[in-house]
């Protein structure tokens, strides 16, 4: 594996010829954050190598290298999920590359499934923390000792210098938002209104298939984490309401402006 991150580095590093700022991974329905960047490179994944291919909808398979509030980017416009049968070395191999370029700071997006009572659909939450109820750990097996150590702190997986820059972008631009603890179970399907009700028993505000297994990769190898959720959905032992990956992308294009607006503010101000 240490071979083909090497591998994929060397080919990404001698075309954009530089060192991003910022890493950005865009997750379900939240593309159109890349239309905010002003491209220098756009690499499709099939064209890097040893890059896998997305195979779900919203995700479009573009590596994007350009500026974003006078930073510089690099932007994945669709991730790898570990329920699409991909290993979590896969799902997590572009954070690996991300740190051989460089990049210190990781910002990730999702949407995902609320069950506080607090958050209404399309309502946005940035993750203060997180519950890891994935099958596979992204850690498991022989420890890379170039990349991290054996054990790693979790005791801050979402840096608050980051997250105190992404609220005060909200509260400049009077916009809603939460903080909240993200869940993350495999998927691929939707929870049932008891799954929902135990996310809320074991104190998670949100469920999600993504973004967890990434965090964990990125602390083990000493980036900073900051992640924001979009509402798509909410559930619980009470509420069982239908919901399709369709309605999951047409909540996540109404919160869209609101979601472009704290992460320019956060990656204009963080320092």
């Amino acid at each position: 594996m240490l071979e083909k991150i090497h591998e994929t580095a060397d080919f990404i590093r001698n075309i954009i010829q530089d060192t991003p700022d910022f890493a950005v991974v865009l997750g379900s329905g939240l593309g159109k954050l890349q239309n905010e960047v002003e491209p220098i490179h756009i690499l499709e994944y099939k064209d890097i190598p040893n890059f896998p291919q997305t195979t779900v909808a919203g995700h479009t398979g573009k590596l994007i290298y350009g500026i974003l509030e006078g930073k510089k980017v690099l932007m994945m416009s669709g991730r790898f999920h570990y329920y699409e049968g991909h290993s979590m070395e896969t799902v997590t191999f572009p954070i690996r590359v991300f740190h051989l370029l460089g990049i210190k700071n990781l910002t990730l997006s999702n949407a995902c499934g609320g069950v506080n009572p607090d958050y209404s659909i399309a309502d946005i939450v940035i993750l203060k923390d997180h519950i890891n109820m994935m099958p596979e750990h992204p850690l498991r097996g022989k420890n890379i000792d170039e990349l991290g150590p054996r054990f790693v702190d979790m005791s801050e997986p979402y840096n608050k210098k980051m997250i105190a820059a992404a609220e005060q972008a909200a509260a400049e631009n009077n916009i809603k938002i939460h903080q909240g603890i993200y869940v993350a179970l495999q998927g691929p399907t939707f929870e049932t209104p008891a799954e929902y009700g135990m996310i809320k028993a074991i104190g998670g505000d949100m469920v999600g298939m993504s973004t967890v297994p990434e965090v964990i990769v990125a602390r083990h190898m000493g980036m900073d984490v900051f992640c924001i959720s979009v509402i798509t959905d909410l559930g619980g032992p009470d509420i069982a309401f239908a919901v399709s990956h369709e309605e999951v992308l047409n909540a996540a294009n109404k919160a869209m402006p609101n979601v472009i607006t704290v992460v320019k503010g956060l990656i204009k101000n963080y320092q």
